[in-house]
């Protein structure tokens, strides 16, 4: 998946990946699909599919959201810890009212930083949670459309273009384990039945539709 920083609360929660481009094998006007059922086989981009899931995309906005709301409340409660701080500056090293506001202080930013950790560890979970169940979303959804075409076998695989002066984008396209593919992309047959049934609930989806194009990203030729 490609990588988005939330804030710094939670930076690097999400994963990133490249993808590499497939031959464009269907004739002009046939489906990615056409040949799925042909074969038997099929290949789907899941990253692809991650990137345009509907339903994944506004999970994850709404996380990022509440990412920086806590970030912002947790940025008040260290400026209010710094005014403490200040406050120990009036009281004379040793004597007892400054070893008993210093240890009140150093309760005061033992809690703050429970509580920081803890919620790093709930946004962790959460983001771990919808990746999960959209993983399992999309499994069913390809397992249902391959029972429904007769698919026996379906592999995972990259579309993305390759960036000729990126040494890991060339490495990446020498690796792959899809090197060529014939008018078997369910990829946008997968996409748009995830992205038309409400709840998650899978239902198979026919008829071959045409790749959307992601924002800012160059459309991927089959």
């Amino acid at each position: 998946m490609r990588t988005k920083v939330l804030v710094a609360l939670v930076a690097s929660l999400l994963l990133g990946s490249f993808a590499t481009p497939e031959a464009k094998s269907q004739q002009p006007g046939q489906s990615p699909s056409a040949n799925a059922a042909r074969f038997g086989i099929g290949v789907v981009d899941i990253s692809y599919i991650f990137e345009n899931h509907l339903r994944f995309k506004a999970m994850m906005d709404q996380m990022k959201e509440d990412v920086k709301a806590t970030e912002e409340e947790l940025r008040k409660e260290r400026e209010q810890i710094g005014l403490q701080d200040e406050k120990l500056k009036q009281f004379t090293p040793g004597s007892p009212d400054y070893k008993r506001f210093e240890e009140q202080q150093a309760e005061v930013k033992a809690r703050f930083n429970l509580k920081a950790a803890k919620q790093r560890k709930d946004f962790l979970e959460r983001e771990a949670k919808i990746y999960y169940q959209t993983y399992l979303e999309v499994n069913d959804a390809i397992k249902l459309y391959a029972q429904s075409k007769g698919l026996g076998l379906v592999l995972r695989f990259n579309g993305d273009p390759i960036d000729a002066n990126k040494r890991e984008d060339v490495l990446r396209a020498i690796n792959k384990p899809v090197v060529y593919q014939g008018g078997i992309d369910i990829t946008p047959d997968i996409l748009a039945g995830v992205n038309r049934t409400p709840g998650g609930t899978q239902r198979p989806v026919t008829g071959g539709t045409a790749r959307p194009t992601i924002p800012g990203r160059t459309p991927v030729q089959r």
